[in-house]
């Protein structure tokens, strides 16, 4: 198909995902041909520098040598086959390394293909574990989790959620859960400032699992930044408290690691900035270096031991999906984390960590900012229509939806998360890189307020 074949069939058969279709179908979105290095090409030749990591999963950028290399000779062995009571090669080789480099105590390792799939396994396993486990074994049902959150969108993970855009719609097909209020300050409730909301919320936090850790499946978080929810960074300490607290009263902490995992952060993996090994976690996105669909959920040994009894006692995890581990996801994998190692990718995302700080520095000050929010390379940049007040802009504008349109014509692709500019690079992006992508997106954010008058 030509180019403008190619656009017919979009409009005419293809819905996107998380896109208000009516007013896609009037945009002419680019239709991405190829990717290169950190770029991508569309059909009409236009070059974009990806600047959300083709949603926050590509790590070593487009065409990686190693990486193709790998799936190629995956290809010439076998590109699928069911691990239902059988193995493969590259799933077992990447298990023992996801154990290696995971928190102490993570053991086993449980395969799906995608983020959500991956928090779904989770909610599963600590809800069966209750009621199979060696001491005080019993039905519970209840999960824990934070306020704003974003874990997926199966039935399960939407159960979870709390953005009521996403999640609204679903309300009486959903499990009851618990949340407990964000640790973020930018906007908090009337008669409380910073400091005394965020006590509330360790408050809080203690109250929940007081009064109701005898119904208590797990709890549930994205540690140190909620993604989809408008990168909301938690303070200091709140992760390492959530542990302290889930330990005393012996309740699962799952930790989601999907969008915070594969050094976003400034870690491999978040858990490590405040030392807390969760007892199952989640990750998918990064893991095959945003190749193809993967996911693992990994537990503890503890965990695992309640699933082990004769067939016929009934205590498996009847749980699965047609291409779980599947050999060629499993050995992009494999390479993305030898690529980790050999480009020391964590160390160069720090310090582009400290780039993209100093480079978004300019906005510290507009007019238009109400707050830049960042974990690494994990930023959100909130566009307020009074930055004094913290007034929002009028919904019916999509200004953050009006910046990417902007970012287009600058040769970046961002995707905002409502009136929040989301900035991702990939991981292994090179400094200078990141600088350009800063620099375009003041000027995209810039020329999209323009655009109101």
């Amino acid at each position: 198909m030509n180019h403008d074949q190619l656009r017919t069939a979009d409009n005419s058969f293809v819905w996107h995902p998380f896109t208000p279709m009516q007013a896609f179908v009037e945009e002419n979105a680019p239709i991405i041909e190829r990717g290169e290095g950190f770029d991508l090409f569309d059909t009409e030749g236009n070059k974009y520098l990806d600047g959300i990591s083709s949603l926050w999963c590509n790590v070593h950028g487009h065409q990686v040598p190693e990486i193709d290399d790998a799936i190629r000779a995956q290809l010439n062995k076998v590109s699928h086959s069911t691990m239902l009571g059988l193995s493969s090669v590259p799933s077992i080789e990447l298990a023992k390394r996801l154990v290696d480099i995971t928190p102490d105590g993570l053991t086993r390792v449980f395969y799906s293909d995608s983020g959500a799939t991956a928090v779904e396994v989770a909610l599963k396993l600590a809800y069966q574990f209750h009621q199979q486990k060696s001491e005080g074994a019993g039905r519970r049902d209840l999960f824990v989790g934070v306020s704003r959150a974003y874990h997926g969108d199966t039935v399960g993970t939407v159960s979870l959620g709390g953005i009521d855009l996403f999640h609204a719609t679903y309300g009486r097909l959903l499990f009851q859960k618990l949340a407990v209020p964000s640790p973020v300050t930018y906007r908090v409730p009337a008669g409380y400032d910073e400091s005394s909301w965020i006590e509330i919320c360790f408050a809080e936090l203690e109250k929940t699992f007081e009064e109701n850790h005898e119904q208590i499946a797990a709890f549930v978080i994205e540690p140190l930044v909620q993604g989809a929810g408008g990168i909301l960074v938690h303070p200091e300490g709140y992760l390492r408290k959530v542990r302290e607290i889930t330990t005393r009263y012996r309740i699962p902490l799952i930790a989601d690691e999907v969008a915070v995992g594969f050094g976003r952060t400034g870690t491999m993996f978040a858990c490590e900035q405040e030392d807390v090994r969760p007892d199952i976690m989640c990750m998918a996105k990064g893991i095959t270096g945003g190749y193809l669909p993967l996911a693992a959920t990994m537990a503890t040994e503890e965990i695992f031991e309640a699933f082990l009894g004769e067939p016929h006692e009934g205590r498996t995890f009847f749980h699965g999906h047609t291409y779980t581990g599947n050999p060629l996801a499993a050995a992009a994998a494999l390479a993305s984390l030898d690529l980790f190692e050999s480009n020391n990718v964590v160390a160069n995302a720090k310090a582009n960590a400290d780039i993209i700080r100093a480079a978004l520095a300019p906005l510290s000050d507009h007019p238009n900012v109400g707050e830049i929010r960042q974990r690494g390379i994990m930023v959100g940049i909130e566009l307020v229509q009074d930055r004094n007040n913290k007034t929002p802009f009028p919904a019916d504008l999509r200004l953050g939806h009006r910046v990417t349109l902007a970012g287009r014509q600058l040769g970046i692709i961002i995707r905002p998360l409502g009136d929040v500019v989301v900035l991702m690079p990939a991981p292994a992006m090179p400094g200078d890189t990141v600088r350009d992508l800063c620099e375009r997106t003041i000027q995209a954010i810039d020329d999209a307020i323009s655009s109101l008058t």
